[in-house]
C-alpha cells in the first residue's frame, strides 16, 4: 500500500535549482568576471616589477574579458549587471596594465642598452687614471 500512488494529491513538482552565485532571481554571474577583475588589478599593481609578471596578468585578463564580453553579447538578459560591470572593469584595467607594463619593459630594455654601450667603449676600467681623483680627496 505504501507504493501505490495517491491520486487525490497533485503531483509534486521539483523546485528548480537556483543558478550558482546569482545575485538576482534567475540571472547568472558571468564566468570568470571576478578573475578578470583580479587579473586587471594585478596587472596594474605589478607593472613596476620589471613588467614581466604584469604582462602575463594583463594578457590573461584580456583573454578572459574578451570571452566574457562575447558571452554577454550573445544573451545579455541571462547575466547580472554587476558581473558585467566587474568584467568590464577588469578588462579595462588589463588594458591599462598592458600599456604600463609594456612601457616599463621598453624602459628597462633601453636602460640595459645604455648600460651595455656605456661600458663597451674602447676604454676599460683598468685604463682609467684614478690618481688625479685620489689627489683631490687628500
Amino acid at each position: 500500500m505504501e507504493n501505490t500512488p495517491n491520486h487525490n494529491q497533485p503531483p509534486q513538482q521539483e523546485n528548480p535549482v537556483p543558478p550558482p552565485n546569482s545575485g538576482q532571481q534567475g540571472l547568472y554571474e558571468l564566468p570568470n568576471a571576478t578573475t578578470t577583475l583580479v587579473m586587471g588589478i594585478l596587472s596594474i599593481a605589478g607593472c613596476w616589477l620589471y613588467g614581466i609578471f604584469s604582462l602575463v596578468f594583463a594578457i590573461i585578463g584580456l583573454s578572459m574579458g574578451s570571452k566574457g564580453k562575447k558571452l554577454y553579447a550573445q544573451n545579455p538578459g541571462l547575466y547580472t549587471q554587476s558581473s558585467y560591470k566587474n568584467l568590464n572593469a577588469g578588462h579595462t584595467m588589463s588594458i591599462i596594465g598592458l600599456i604600463l607594463s609594456s612601457l616599463w619593459v621598453v624602459i628597462v630594455i633601453i636602460y640595459i642598452f645604455i648600460f651595455i654601450f656605456a661600458f663597451s667603449g674602447s676604454h676599460t676600467l683598468d685604463d682609467l687614471d684614478f690618481t688625479n681623483l685620489m689627489i683631490m680627496w687628500r
